[in-house]
């Protein structure tokens, strides 16, 4: 995000402002924000499920190959019985 700035002058910002102010008028800038905080929120929440799904389903995905390294394990163990 600094990229987007990182040319851009203290006058240059204020004329952009300026613009916009003049542009959307005093009473919308408000609620124009509000809505982008609302967005960023949902946007954030979203990302934080998925990432939460992921990780759900890599548990479960390692569970069962461990429980099959036990078994197999188990299975081994009971054939050497049986040979001796």
């Amino acid at each position: 995000m600094t990229l987007l700035f990182l040319n851009l002058g203290g006058g240059e910002i204020i004329l952009i402002l300026l613009v916009v102010l003049i542009f959307f008028g005093a009473k919308k800038i408000p609620e124009l924000a509000r809505g982008l905080g609302q967005g960023m929120r949902e946007f954030k929440k979203a990302s934080q499920e998925i990432q939460d799904n992921i990780n759900n389903d890599t548990k479960t995905i390692d569970t069962p190959q461990k429980e099959n390294k036990k078994n197999n394990q188990n299975n081994v163990e009971d054939a050497k019985i049986v040979d001796e």
